[in-house]
């Protein structure tokens, strides 16, 4: 009797899934293509997430920035390109020799450049040399004997940085739009930090 069992099962050919009927019908169902609009729609509709996902992205995570310009030379060359994190300044503010992403008060456009004083810090420029709350500061970033004048026809410049103010400068002290000229930026005016 187990052979009867053994030899019924064994002939008993196997029927594939795609060859399932279903109830009350005699042919197998029919597989459907989808239609040419379908297939348009569902490209559509990856562009659509993906161009979301780049604006996202670009918008509050991270972003290239190119360079224009040698304000921020020896650090920052002109066409140079950098990652930018947008990210990092939701959770903190930005510190000072920090290189970042602005937008220029004075020109409406972007400009890259070094956080030298934050909020609540006093920042004096005399005889070519920046003091930070009291104390010469030490710039190793900057090329040797590279000077930092106050703009304009006074010997002397001090600026108090007050609640989400940036004092910042640019790297070639001689040829850069900066604090000097356009005065403390907002902290809703920094964009990013520069990844180098």
């Amino acid at each position: 009797m187990d052979a009867d069992l053994n030899l019924r099962m064994t002939n008993t050919p196997p029927v594939a899934a795609e060859e399932a009927m279903l109830p009350g019908t005699s042919k197998p169902p029919r597989r459907r293509n989808p239609s040419l609009l379908r297939q348009v729609f569902h490209c559509l509709c990856i562009g659509v997430m993906a161009l979301v996902s780049y604006l996202v992205i670009s918008r509050y995570f991270v972003t290239t920035v190119e360079v224009v310009g040698s304000s921020m030379v020896p650090t920052l060359r002109n066409a140079d390109h950098y990652l930018l994190n947008r990210w990092v300044y939701h959770f903190r503010q930005p510190k000072r020799t920090e290189v970042v992403v602005l937008r220029d008060p004075a020109g409406g456009c972007y400009a890259v450049k070094r956080v030298i004083g934050v909020e609540g810090d006093s920042v004096i420029l005399r005889d070519g040399s920046v003091y930070l709350n009291g104390h010469k500061l030490s710039e190793p970033y900057l090329e040797r004997d590279m000077p930092t004048f106050p703009n304009g026809i006074s010997k002397e410049q001090m600026i108090f940085c007050g609640k989400d103010q940036f004092f910042v400068l640019g790297d070639n002290r001689m040829n850069s739009a900066d604090s000097r000229t356009y005065g403390l930026v907002r902290r809703e005016n920094i964009l990013g930090l520069v990844v180098r």
